[in-house]
């Protein structure tokens, strides 16, 4: 069978991660490392793959395209790729506005290529057992929701100046955006939002701490704590243990959720329920949510692979993608005027921005 041919635009740490998917996967080569730095061209030799200095040098058998770039170049990126016809598979966040994002969708659908974004948690077996257990009515409606972020950056991550920058830095972009994308897949549509922010911990342009607060179409309600600058193991990436490589998996829970008929908690996948009514003077017995071990990188790979034959439609699509920034645009807002944010639905047609309305 002729394998996909996948190319990388990216040489760093995201990069590398899709990089080593697609040579594990058994159904894809990697045709190249597009990057202009050293640390691309490291990569490339580690990889015993091409090394490309500008993605308008790949050569024309490439199936399909990952952008794992900085998040400025996202859509200029995936906009000159959709135009030449090759479908991309595009990082997290789909870009820094909602208006460039629904540019990208219109793209994509007026000329057919198809587009991904790399929300690589709807692949993981623990989130599908969990969203399986949403969609069987078993969790019942969401009433509650405490997810917990909180990570130690080193101070040589802020030596690439994009992450101390507004708009395309700060962990509200990087990190809470995969917590968007995971409540609006789990739970459905998020209508209004408030937030705090703080710089204090470092001082850059970026915030380095926050508190969210969503809420949802069914009326529930999610608490979301988040920051780079402290120490504790409540976070899904030092938790679920889905990237080894570069974090550790510690033995703690990252998001809890109280629905109308159970509880449950991720990633360890506990499922509460009473045993008897529900009532809290009633004792609660955890049956934990079966799955199966699966590396959600690689399965990523092997279904943008499927998509760019056209045995799969998309998992996260492009509008998805889009819908989590005005989630985050909404939240800015929301900082910006000390008060909560509505979110207007987004357009059908993609191709306008969606707009967040001051209460």
């Amino acid at each position: 069978m002729k394998h996909t041919r996948i190319a990388v635009i990216g040489g760093g740490a995201i990069g590398r991660t899709h990089a080593v998917a697609i040579r594990d996967y058994a159904g894809t080569e990697l045709a190249g490392i597009v990057d202009p730095f050293e640390t691309g061209k490291a990569l490339a030799a580690e990889m015993d793959s091409p090394h490309f200095t500008k993605f308008e040098d790949l050569p024309d058998d490439i199936d399909g395209v990952v952008i794992a770039t900085p998040n400025a170049l996202h859509v200029p990126q995936a906009t000159a790729l959709i135009e030449a016809g090759i479908p991309v598979l595009v990082e997290k966040p789909l870009g820094e506005n909602a208006a460039a994002c629904a540019d990208l969708v219109a793209l994509s659908k007026r000329t057919g290529v198809p587009g991904l974004v790399g929300h690589h948690r709807r692949h993981n077996p623990i989130v599908q057992a969990a969203k399986q257990a949403v969609d069987q009515g078993r969790f019942g409606t969401l009433v509650s929701g405490t997810i917990a972020a909180t990570l130690a950056k080193p101070d040589s991550y802020f030596t690439v100046d994009w992450r101390r920058e507004k708009g395309a830095g700060g962990p509200i972009l990087i990190n809470l955006i995969h917590e968007i994308d995971l409540v609006r897949h789990l739970f459905g549509e998020i209508t209004e939002v408030f937030a705090l922010a703080s710089n204090r911990q470092r001082g850059f342009d970026v915030e380095d701490t926050a508190a969210v607060m969503l809420k949802l179409t069914g009326g529930g309600l999610i608490t979301i704590s988040l920051t780079d600058a402290g120490v504790g193991p409540w976070c899904w990436d030092t938790t679920a243990g889905e990237n080894p490589a570069r974090f550790p998996a510690m033995p703690a829970v990252s998001h809890m959720f109280s629905g109308t008929k159970a509880g449950m908690s991720l990633p360890d996948l506990a499922f509460w329920t009473h045993d008897g009514a529900r009532d809290w003077t009633v004792p609660q017995v955890n049956t934990p949510l079966e799955t199966a071990p699966q590396d959600s990188y690689i399965e990523q790979i092997r279904h943008f692979a499927a998509v760019i034959h056209g045995r799969e439609t998309p998992r996260i699509t492009l509008e998805d993608g889009a819908a989590n920034i005005a989630v985050i645009e909404a939240i800015r807002h929301a900082l910006a005027e000390n008060r909560p944010a509505r979110i207007d639905p987004l357009p059908q047609n993609a191709a306008s921005e969606p707009k967040a309305m001051m209460e």
